[in-house]
């Protein structure tokens, strides 16, 4: 009956989970090269955004975020078409003029012949990184930075400050774009030229660095992990197990991330780590006293959201240890392959937007989006 009530009744779901969901699926992209899963990827992404978004400000960041990602894919193209070797293929698409560079820039060429092969590998390469960006853009639209720090352990009160800062920043950014783009349409200005750029770019930086401060300091002013008394050793034990544990799921994730025959002795690094991490939390958080008004609760929708995007990630993982030529494209004008098994990982990421509870509508946000009608007086 509980568990039926967490699925349907309209709450916001605990940031942690969409955190973990969005990191599955970028852990995912980070394994394959291959244009259909890396597209597939993204898709399942944006509807989940699309299903699940909130009325808040910072829900647009994933628009922004796939902005970004279609740019840094083209200037990896244009670098890439610059830059390339004409060894890297023999389908020539069309040739620049060539700068002669000297002789301690030997294997480096600028201009030339551009292929069709040095432009596909850059495209592939390009959406990888793009993929992954969109993951994280998907989980700064749909999970709150502040709701999300209030669950740091109290031993990271210190980095807690640092992670609003770096975490409210690009939802920020979103806002104050929206918000000045807004001001200059309504005085005439056009947003699209270069000179409307230009007027825009510096307001947004640094409206959008300010507001997070801002926050980081309200915080340090409200007490926001003030400690007690706590004995040298303790302080220390603290901190060789936190720095120690971190260190390791650092090596053990690069180790698991990473194709190049590392995974079996990143595993067992990533544990340990995960172990001492815990550990150093737990004697830290007995001298740091923390209360929470309304905690998120983490229920079965909880579960399901992290496990879909986790099970993407196991998914691909499962199929780079098995079949790994499926993932990366043995030619780039090769038509890519299609793994069914990595396919029907990705898709599960679907569910959340099935099994995450209904959004919360603000009372405003729902009045502003009713049609307004004009009364002219007689």
């Amino acid at each position: 009956m509980r568990a039926a009530a967490s699925l349907t009744l309209p709450r916001a779901l605990h940031p942690g989970a969409w955190w973990l969901w969005a990191l599955g699926l970028a852990a995912a992209a980070s394994r394959t090269t291959n244009p259909v899963l890396l597209v597939l990827i993204i898709a399942v992404t944006g509807f989940v955004v699309t299903a699940r978004r909130t009325d808040d400000p910072w829900a647009g960041a994933f628009s922004a975020f796939l902005k970004l990602s279609l740019v840094l894919i083209a200037i990896r193209v244009v670098l890439q078409a610059l830059l390339s070797r004409s060894s890297q293929g023999v389908t020539v698409l069309f040739t620049l003029p060539e700068v002669p560079l000297p002789s301690w820039l030997a294997g480096v060429k600028l201009g030339g012949a551009v292929t069709a092969e040095a432009v596909l590998t850059a495209t592939y390469a390009g959406l990888q990184l793009a993929t992954i960006l969109c993951c994280v853009g998907a989980a700064n639209a749909l999970a709150s930075a502040r709701r999300l720090l209030a669950t740091v352990p109290g031993a990271l009160y210190e980095a807690g400050v640092a992670c609003v800062v770096a975490l409210s920043f690009a939802p920020q950014l979103v806002t104050d774009a929206r918000r000045i783009r807004q001001a200059h349409r309504l005085r005439g200005h056009s947003p699209r030229r270069l000179a409307g750029l230009r007027r825009t770019a510096m307001p947004v930086l640094e409206g959008a660095l300010d507001r997070s401060i801002e926050l980081a300091a309200a915080m340090d002013a409200r007490g926001y992990g003030r400690t007690g008394n706590a004995s040298p050793s303790s302080r220390r034990i603290t901190t060789a197990l936190v720095a120690g544990g971190l260190l390791s799921m650092c090596v053990g994730g690069y180790g698991l991330l990473d194709g190049s025959g590392a995974q079996l002795r990143g595993l067992p690094t990533l544990l340990l780590g995960t172990v001492l991490a815990g550990g150093g939390l737990a004697v830290g958080g007995r001298r740091t006293q923390r209360t929470r008004y309304r905690p998120d609760p983490w229920a079965l929708p909880e579960w399901l959201v992290a496990g879909s995007g986790l099970s993407a990630a196991v998914a691909l993982f499962a199929t780079a240890a098995t079949t790994p030529a499926v993932l990366t494209v043995p030619s780039p004008l090769a038509l890519p392959a299609v793994p069914v098994a990595a396919v029907l990982g990705i898709l599960v990421g679907l569910l959340p937007a099935v099994v995450a509870p209904p959004v919360p509508h603000r009372v405003g946000a729902v009045a502003s989006r009713q049609p307004r009608t004009a009364q002219v007086s007689a």
